[in-house]
């Protein structure tokens, strides 16, 4: 019969503890051997089954990463369901995650965001908050036609693609429980998301520049969108230069439209349902910067699952 000891060369005070299978995935590898038959001698694992014992260890780590990235806050996936629980009571269909996104992760990409970031003057039918002329802009993705330009950032795309990927999970995972106990007669599932457009905002002090006012994204026309608060710009100048005042999101949800701000920092992640009313708030000093996504959601009229772009 085999079993598990604590090798005694490590402990000197422990001769034979026998330890329940279920408690070896809690020790470390160099203090695990096995003995086998009645004789009762020490054997060393062999270096492939270490080498398996340790890839099994990463697996389940990797297991325990919420979305299977490192940069993505653990434990992220029991918030979003506490959260929808709350908001579903008070009948709003919103959600901020606070710090869902590591800052340091953040952080990393700026430089390289920085240098590609080329704002694209956009011209809207009506304005977009007040706004006819936008150039504050720089577009990752874009709507089928070239709407609202021709000429995406594909650099930025790559650069923003590990997060992008991400966000199309949380959002996945947030939307499907929002949802879950609407009317089943006249829904069907969801299968998945697609990214209508992406894009990355920077807001200034400047006139037209400092905000986006009381607006639902889209003109209504999308699923729903995700909203990631970035870095305060301490590159191209300093900190101090550069820190906004201001800013934040304001949202006008629920029955009665309640107006709620969030003080919004680097990490943070707005989940926003369709044709929810929001606002980015004025700032008066500094730069803020954002990465906002559109999405379509794809639901299942056929029994056969899409991919995820």
């Amino acid at each position: 019969m085999v079993c598990f000891v604590a090798c005694c060369s490590i402990f000197p005070t422990i001769r034979s503890t026998k330890i329940k299978s279920r408690q070896v995935k809690t020790l470390p590898l160099s203090i695990v051997c096995v003995t086998s038959g009645s004789n009762g001698k020490f054997n060393t694992p062999s270096s492939r089954a270490i080498a398996r014992a340790r890839k099994q260890k990463m697996r389940e780590k990797d297991d325990r990463l919420d979305y299977g990235h490192a940069f993505v806050r653990p434990t992220l996936k029991n918030e979003i369901v506490k959260q929808v629980v709350r908001k579903k009571l008070a009948k709003q269909r919103h959600v901020v995650l606070v710090k869902a996104i590591d800052p340091s992760y953040l952080d990393a990409l700026f430089p390289s965001m920085l240098e590609l970031f080329q704002p694209q003057t956009v011209n809207y039918n009506g304005g977009i908050g007040k706004v006819p002329e936008w150039k504050i802009s720089c577009y990752l993705e874009v709507m089928d036609g070239g709407v609202p330009t021709t000429n995406p950032n594909t650099q930025l795309l790559n650069l923003f693609s590990p997060l992008l990927s991400a966000c199309n999970e949380i959002f996945m995972d947030w939307y499907r429980q929002q949802h879950a106990c609407n009317d089943r007669k006249t829904s069907t599932p969801f299968v998945n998301c697609h990214r209508l457009m992406t894009f990355i905002t920077r807001y200034t002090p400047a006139p037209g520049e400092q905000a986006l006012l009381k607006h639902v994204d889209g003109a209504g026309k999308v699923d729903g969108s995700i909203v990631v608060a970035l870095p305060v710009d301490r590159w191209s100048a300093s900190e101090e230069e550069n820190a906004f005042e201001g800013g934040g999101l304001t949202f006008w949800d629920g029955p009665k439209q309640q107006e709620i701000h969030y003080d919004t920092r680097s990490g943070d992640l707005a989940l926003i349902d369709r044709a929810v009313w929001h606002q980015a708030d004025p700032i008066t000093k500094g730069t803020r910067w954002a990465l906002v996504i559109f999405y379509k959601v794809i639901r299942d009229t056929s029994g056969a699952a899409s991919d995820q772009s």
